[in-house]
């Protein structure tokens, strides 16, 4: 019986001495990892691994004829996840260093120690088999569960939550009907729009327009148009966005602030599918599919009588309620990488490692900008980076600030606090913090500075206070 080769795509190692291959070799079959491809001619690596693409690259720094750097150059060029671990001289660590911020996963300083070795080939491992997974779960969510994936490849998300809404889109593109998409700033209402467009198969244009903040007589003028001398400075016709978006999409967003007179206009639209141009006493008939979205709760806004309650039952004949990311923080590993690799071909830069701690310290934030505020923070992020590894303080001081400004927020309004509520009676300050202190390590995996950046406070801090607790 043929053995099970692990990993299923080989470990490469790359060194001149014959020697430390075998050393290299024995240690990992030991260990359990029975597929391995060495390399004793630098010059023969790249042709190997375009032969046979490896799981994990060992690679030795120096090697005559190709060495090592050039190596990690190109392998860097050509796939920049593949991970690649350099082992090293002691002297030569600091090139090392040097290495990994070029891309390099870890490096191991000789004589090689066998435990160090294993636990960094199988964090390697780990690393792979993670982004494979994310890969594998993006292509099951663009292909075999849906009619139309192209529709949704602008919305990048791994989540049964998102797959099941993107299923109930297929189900209404087609109709005729108004859709209300609602969800917090920064979701991916007017994606899901789009999607909704792309989908129907309607031949006219999609045309956009925000409608919060337009008076009446601008958002009359912008959806229906105006004639030729209907107010002063009209001299000739204009048509409508509602004219422009003809046997198309309208999409209507932050319906929740329009105005009340402009309301009504809207409702007949619906209701009769007319509209009248500015200055012109006779209807035009609008063949465009109306989607609207919002921030807010409309049934929220219809008891205040804010918003009529027909135009809201007109509007939401299709409702879609989108997730927001704290909600679906298993996206939050392909989002990432899908930002780095934006944000790196916008800044002509390379495409940097991920820290380890990032993933745990973003799971532990509430993103109230949801999607758009985690694409701001990784553009932030790779605009600072100068080495292979994404900086954390980026990413640190921007959820300190938010949370200091809510703090602030809540603290200046004098009808709201920090939403604690204490049990009776009061626990002791001793108390309070162990509570404290052990739900933000509980949050944070156990991880201090992560837990430190929830509490507010220095990592050293932290640190004492774990020690006075114990």
């Amino acid at each position: 019986m043929t053995k099970r080769r692990y990993p299923s795509d080989p470990i490469l190692v790359i060194d001149d001495e014959e020697a430390i291959l075998l050393s290299v070799d024995t240690i990992l079959q030991l260990a359990g990892m029975n597929n391995v491809l060495t390399c004793s001619d630098s010059r023969q690596a790249m042709a190997i691994m375009k032969q046979r693409p490896p799981s994990v690259v060992l690679l030795d720094l120096n090697m005559p004829h190709v060495d090592g750097e050039a190596i990690l150059e190109q392998i860097t060029t050509q796939d920049q996840h593949i991970p690649i671990i350099i082992i090293t001289g002691r002297i030569d660590a600091e090139t090392a260093v040097e290495c990994m911020k070029s891309g390099a996963f870890d490096y191991i300083v000789r004589p090689v120690d066998e435990n160090r070795l294993i636990a960094s080939v199988k964090k390697s491992l780990q690393y792979g088999e993670l982004r494979q997974e994310n890969q594998a779960l993006k292509e099951q969510l663009r292909g075999s569960s849906l009619k139309y994936p192209e529709a949704f490849e602008s919305i990048i998300t791994n989540s049964p939550k998102m797959l099941h809404l993107f299923n109930y889109v297929e189900s209404i593109a087609k109709t005729s009907e108004p859709v209300l998409v609602r969800g917090e700033t920064g979701t991916g209402k007017e994606l899901i729009a789009r999607a909704i467009h792309h989908i129907s198969g309607n031949e006219g244009e999609f045309v956009a327009i925000n409608v919060a903040g337009l008076d009446d007589n601008v958002f009359s003028d912008t959806l229906f148009g105006h004639v030729k001398g209907a107010f002063t400075g009209a001299d000739s016709e204009r048509p409508g966005l509602i004219e422009r978006a003809a046997k198309g999409t309208l999409f209507l967003d932050e319906i929740g602030d329009l105005n009340p007179s402009s309301q009504i206009k809207l409702l007949r639209l619906l209701q009769e599918k007319e509209y009248m141009p500015l200055g012109q006493d006779t209807n035009r008939t609008s063949s465009a599919r109306i989607i609207t979205s919002t921030h807010v709760d409309l049934w929220e806004l219809q008891q205040k009588e804010l918003f009529r309650q027909d135009l809201h039952y007109r509007l939401r004949t299709h409702r879609i309620i989108l997730p927001p990311l704290r909600e679906r923080k298993e996206d939050l590993g392909v989002l990432v990488d899908h930002f780095i690799q934006c944000a790196a071909k916008t800044l002509k830069k390379k495409c940097p490692r991920i820290h380890e701690e990032l993933m745990i310290l973003l799971e532990t934030y509430s993103f109230p900008g949801n999607i758009r505020e985690l694409q701001a923070m990784v553009f932030d992020a790779m605009a600072q980076n100068d080495n292979g590894i994404l900086s954390l303080g980026v990413f640190r001081n921007h959820i300190t600030r938010t949370k200091l400004d809510k703090t602030r927020h809540h603290t200046s309004d004098k009808k709201h606090g920090i939403p604690i509520t204490f049990a009776d009676p009061l626990p002791t300050i001793k108390q309070a913090t162990r509570m404290l202190v052990e739900e933000a390590m509980h949050r944070a995996g156990n991880n201090q500075s992560t837990a430190a950046t929830l509490l507010g406070i220095s990592q050293q801090a932290l640190s004492k206070r774990l020690k006075n607790l114990e």
